[in-house]
């Protein structure tokens, strides 16, 4: 008997590398008849999940998984783009970019989700594509926001509408490996992303036929490049100007001259919400209007780099002299520089953790034969005697007596850890490490 949670494992692991390959013989031109042909063989390593779905239910039932994998295959290769160069995945990130910038990203937790995008985007940038590598703690410092916020945003809007995908969970010192998706998969039975996109100040009237259709348009156009220069500051903090304040000035700094209508459109921010930013940054000398038309002020973003597009090109812009005194004003002056003082904590925490850990591991021993190093094998402390063995290969806790999850027994009965960031299942393990010793042996 193998535990269900070690079956489901195998099955997902087993689906991947399915799907892996059917995209590789989709992107090279083959066919369904040669995908079958490949996964059915009998000596073919990664048909083994296929056949066995034949085995256990069937040849018509594994032909119907393979279509299936196949019609997936050629829906993914058909709207991807092969990166051949550096100057193509500019590409990609600068159509990414736009279409950020042109998609509505309605209520609070919408625009926490573009601050979060947007700093993803900026690593990617830096990166050269859309493959990179970013700690959450890192991405919270970008963002101007805390790591509990963080993980919300990841799980109810932009995990869900595929626009980030973990490739691989960071440890130890490095990141987690992220890929930047395109945002087209619709939340079915999810959280909403919409929070509230229609005015509430007064109930509809039916007859009169008010509010057929959303506040907001359905698309946006702001400059989410100011908005990620701006997003890590204190002013910008959620007890502060906050994200609404943000889109606004990303709206305006891209279209100058835009009413209080055209800004609920082109910022995805509700009216009564747009009055009451507008204000807020007036009070600040942010913005200013004239008649029913808002624009920023002249020397609104100086210090950030970022000019006006009317701007006088002489001039060099002088360090801000009142964003802190906005966060002072709002109390949140000093939150970037805590969360990052916690974070560095955090860290050296968890690196004095590992080092502690590392003491108690000797130093591999490997010797050189035809050029490759073979690991020798050592004595290992982590055989366990026979009453701590518990059925379907799981490992008694001395301590409290109950099965242990995270362990399992392998062959040679030794302990093997299964933690979530190992991918691998525990017969992929068992495997491993018999693979190891056969080639030990084999050059012993």
């Amino acid at each position: 008997m193998i535990p269900r949670g070690d079956r489901q494992g195998a099955a997902e692991h087993g689906h991947r590398i399915t799907a892996a390959i059917a995209c590789h013989v989709a992107r090279a031109g083959g066919s369904i008849d040669q995908l079958t042909q490949l996964l059915l063989h009998p000596e073919h390593e990664g048909g083994r999940h296929t056949r066995h779905i034949a085995l256990r239910s069937g040849q018509t039932r594994a032909l119907d998984y393979i279509r299936r994998v196949w019609n997936s295959a050629s829906k993914t290769i058909s709207t991807t783009i092969a990166l051949s160069s550096r100057h193509d995945a500019y590409e990609v990130l600068a159509a990414l970019r736009d279409r950020i910038e042109t998609t509505p990203w309605h209520g609070e937790r919408g625009r926490t989700a573009l601050r979060v995008l947007r700093a993803h985007l900026n690593f990617a940038e830096i990166a050269g594509g859309p493959l990179h590598h970013a700690s959450e703690r890192q991405t919270a410092e970008e963002a101007g926001v805390s790591r509990t916020t963080l993980r919300v945003v990841y799980e109810t809007a932009l995990r869900p509408r595929g626009w980030l995908r973990r490739l691989r969970v960071g440890h130890g010192r490095e990141g987690s490996t992220w890929y930047l998706g395109d945002g087209n998969i619709p939340v079915h039975g999810g959280p909403a992303l919409l929070s509230r996109f229609r005015s509430t100040q007064f109930p509809p009237d039916p007859a009169l036929g008010e509010w057929t259709t959303p506040e907001t348009a359905t698309t946006a156009d702001i400059d989410s490049t100011v908005l990620g220069r701006l997003m890590g500051h204190d002013a910008f903090a959620h007890h502060g100007l906050g994200s609404a304040a943000l889109v606004l000035i990303s709206a305006l700094h891209l279209r100058p001259n835009q009413t209080v209508g055209e800004l609920v459109g082109t910022s995805s921010v509700s009216r009564a919400t747009t009055y009451r930013t507008l204000k807020r940054l007036a009070d600040h000398g942010l913005v200013q209007h004239t008649g029913e038309t808002w624009t920023l002020a002249p020397r609104a973003l100086e210090g950030f780099g970022i000019r006006l597009p009317d701007a006088d090109n002489s001039h060099t812009a002088a360090p801000a002299q009142g964003w802190d005194k906005v966060a002072e004003q709002h109390g949140t002056w000093g939150v970037a520089a805590r969360r990052k003082a916690l974070h560095a904590a955090e860290r050296a925490a968890y690196q004095e953790a590992l080092d502690r850990n590392a003491e108690h591991r000797s130093r591999a021993v490997v010797i050189v034969r035809d050029g490759r190093q073979v690991l020798v094998p050592v004595p290992r402390p982590d055989e366990i005697p026979p009453a701590w063995h518990a059925p379907d290969g799981r490992v008694l806790d001395p301590a409290t007596g109950r099965p242990a999850a995270d362990w399992r027994v392998a062959t040679d009965g030794r302990l093997i850890l299964i933690t979530p960031a190992d991918q691998r299942s525990y017969d992929e393990l068992a495997a491993a490490h018999a693979e190891a010793l056969s080639e030990w042996e084999s050059v012993a």
